[in-house]
C-alpha cells in the first residue's frame, strides 16, 4: 500500500506540474478547485484563507494564525474551517521540485447535503475550535484527489464527474479525524457557523467603527459568547481580525491600485495617518512605502498562496 501511496502522490504532482505552468494561485474549469505552485521558499505572506481542504503533493508549507503553527507537506492535509487571516510561508520549493497544491474550497450546502443523505452524526454544534487543522493523507483521500484532477485533461467529463468525485473527497473527510470540524462547517446552528455571520458582517463592514454588541446580534450571540467563540475559533479578537482585514485590503490598494499611504489608510478606515503607519509597519514588519517596495522587488511575495 505504501508504494501505491507513493506512485498516486507522485502522479498528483505531475498533473499539478501540468495545469499548473507558472508560479501563483490557478482556478482550473473544475469547480472551486485551485492549483498553487512556487518554484522556491517565500517570505511569510499575509493572506485571507478561505474555508477548504488544501492537499500538498510536492514541497512543504508553514501557515501561523495567533500563536498556532501548522506545518504540513503530501503526508498531510489542511482544513480551514472559515475565513481566516493567516500567515502562510512556503519552507521547501526548488525550481527542479517546485511548491505543488491542490486547493479545494468548502461548500457548506454539498457537506450539509451529504450528511443527511449519509445519516451522519452532525457531532456537538455547540463546541469551537481552532479553524485550522492538519490530518495525515489517507490513501483514499489522494486518490480521489488525483482522479479529480484527471478530469483536467478531459473537459467534457467535468460536469459529470467532478461532482461526484468531489462529493467522495469531502465523504471522506466527513468520516476521518477533521470530521468534526468539516460538520460544523455545514450546519447554520454551529458555533463556528454563528461566528462565520459575525466574520461575514466584519468583512463587509471593516472600514467602518463598530460595537461588539452590533456584531453579536448579528451572530446571535451575547458579547461575551461570541467573543470567547471568535478567539477559540479565529485565534484573533473580533476588534483584531477587523485591523487585520483593514490592513490587508490598504496593502493591496498601494500596490494594485498606487495609492499612497494615507490614502489608503483613510480608505481602510484610519483618520490618524500616524497610527495607521504603526499598524501597518507592525503587522507586515516594515512601514508602507518600505514594504511596498519589497513586494514590488519580489513579486512571489505579492501573490496569495
Amino acid at each position: 500500500m505504501r508504494g501505491w501511496c507513493v506512485e498516486a502522490g507522485s502522479e498528483l504532482a505531475e498533473l499539478i506540474d501540468r495545469f499548473a505552468r507558472e508560479d501563483g494561485v490557478h482556478a482550473t474549469p473544475i469547480a472551486r478547485v485551485f492549483l498553487i505552485r512556487a518554484s522556491r521558499p517565500t517570505m511569510p505572506l499575509h493572506v485571507l484563507h478561505r474555508p477548504a481542504v488544501c492537499f500538498v503533493a510536492q514541497g512543504r508549507k508553514q501557515v501561523m494564525v495567533g500563536e498556532g503553527i501548522y506545518v504540513y507537506d503530501k503526508a498531510q492535509y489542511l482544513v480551514v474551517s472559515v475565513d481566516v487571516p493567516v500567515v502562510g510561508q512556503i519552507l521547501k520549493a526548488n525550481p527542479r521540485s517546485p511548491y505543488l497544491c491542490l486547493r479545494l474550497d468548502l461548500d457548506p450546502a454539498i457537506l450539509g447535503a451529504l450528511l443527511l443523505e449519509s445519516g451522519l452524526r452532525a457531532g456537538d454544534s455547540r463546541q469551537s475550535g481552532p479553524a485550522l487543522g492538519l490530518s495525515a493523507t489517507t490513501a483514499e483521500l489522494l486518490d480521489a484527489a488525483t482522479r479529480l484532477l484527471r478530469l483536467l485533461a478531459a473537459p467534457r467529463d467535468i460536469a459529470i464527474l467532478a461532482p461526484l468525485v468531489e462529493r467522495e473527497i469531502l465523504y471522506r473527510l466527513l468520516v476521518g479525524q477533521q470530521a468534526a470540524r468539516l460538520r460544523q462547517v455545514a450546519f447554520a446552528d454551529s458555533r463556528l457557523q454563528q461566528v462565520n455571520r459575525a466574520i461575514g458582517w466584519i468583512k463587509r463592514n471593516f472600514a467602518r467603527p463598530f460595537s461588539i454588541d452590533v456584531v453579536a446580534a448579528e451572530a446571535c450571540m451575547s458579547p461575551s459568547a461570541l467573543h470567547q467563540h471568535f478567539k477559540s475559533i479565529t485565534a484573533m479578537s473580533p476588534l483584531q481580525y477587523q485591523k487585520q482585514l483593514r490592513l490587508q485590503d490598504a496593502r493591496r490598494l498601494i500596490l494594485s491600485e498606487a495609492a499612497d499611504a494615507a490614502t489608503a489608510g483613510r480608505a481602510v478606515g484610519y483618520d490618524s495617518p500616524s497610527q495607521f503607519s504603526r499598524e501597518y509597519g507592525r503587522l507586515f514588519g516594515a512601514p508602507p512605502r518600505r514594504d511596498i517596495a519589497r513586494l514590488k522587488a519580489t513579486p512571489d511575495l505579492a501573490f496569495g498562496l
